[in-house]
């Protein structure tokens, strides 16, 4: 692997793709029984979503590291543009790049899941791939960037959970369900749980270059309260997913909350927002074995 190709891998953030296609997994997991579930759909999916997530980190980057919020007393990663591994240049190229390459991907899918006779649905599901292709650079791009302003949160769980699980199930079955509902929502609290944890670990460096993420809003305290909400949340909307009745005749099933406890757990402990950093990646993993065992839950015991 050439340098310059390695270091565009380290700014793409591998460790960030396995959460970006939770939701995914899971709207595809409740579509699986149908007996028109398409491989291709699936699998146009899953990298339109990789896809996006990768403009999000490449304008991340670019965003964080322009405005200073990359710097020595950040407690995170170094990232490229901080680093001069990439410039600003390279970085703004990249974003147009994946961009392009995310919007012909979203057609495919819609293309390759509604064919040419659903226009209105097709039009509909071609303004959320513009929305989340914005939504990925204006996280912190420009000086109206969202995520400087505490709206970090709504936009992952909108993206991360309801269109991602609710747009992958309807692609496969052009049907709502109000089970897709449920998992989208478990979904997306994860997700922000997985930001929340990244905020709170970079409370300090964020407020003194005036990133207000909602953590800095909150303050310390008041952001593990909340974060404690998501999680148990999560808990929740992942039991009524799953349903009473399929959970009564499969009690084992409920094991699948036992992971965020063992995680609420380990929150309660951390004294230092350096300390929630391994947590960091251990829910967004997390998050992403729920959708596998979600995918067993769906197409094998029911």
């Amino acid at each position: 692997m050439s340098s310059q190709l390695s270091v565009w891998l380290v700014a793409s953030r591998p460790r960030t793709l396995p959460l970006s296609v939770a939701g995914i997994i899971t709207g595809n997991a409740i579509a699986f029984k149908g007996e028109s579930f398409s491989s291709s759909i699936f699998i146009l999916s899953l990298l339109t979503a990789i896809a996006f997530q990768i403009i999000s980190n490449f304008a991340n980057d670019y965003g964080d590291g322009m405005k200073g919020t990359d710097n020595a007393y950040r407690l995170g990663p170094d990232r490229t543009l901080q680093q001069g591994l990439l410039s600003s240049k390279a970085l703004k190229k990249g974003i147009l790049i994946a961009a392009l390459i995310s919007i012909l991907l979203a057609i495919g899918l819609i293309y390759a899941a509604l064919g040419g006779e659903q226009l209105l649905v097709s039009l509909i599901f071609i303004t959320l791939a513009a929305a989340a292709v914005w939504a990925a650079i204006k996280y912190t791009i420009g000086q109206g960037a969202y995520g400087y302003r505490g709206l970090g949160d709504l936009f992952v769980f909108i993206f991360f959970g309801w269109v991602s699980v609710m747009g992958a199930y309807y692609l496969q079955t052009q049907t709502v369900d109000s089970t897709a509902l449920f998992l989208g929502t478990a979904i997306g609290f994860l997700s922000v749980g997985v930001l929340n944890l990244n905020n709170m670990r970079d409370i300090a460096n964020d407020k003194n270059s005036k990133k207000n993420t909602l953590v800095v809003q909150l303050g310390s305290q008041k952001a593990k309260l909340y974060h404690y909400l998501l999680m148990m949340l999560a808990a929740l909307f992942l039991f009524l997913g799953m349903g009473t009745v399929w959970v009564k005749k499969n009690p084992l099933s409920l094991l699948i909350l036992l992971p965020i406890l063992i995680h609420l757990y380990q929150v309660v402990k951390i004294r230092e927002p350096r300390g929630y950093d391994p947590l960091l990646k251990q829910l967004a993993l997390l998050t992403f074995f729920v959708s596998l065992v979600l995918f067993v839950i769906y197409n094998r015991y029911q």
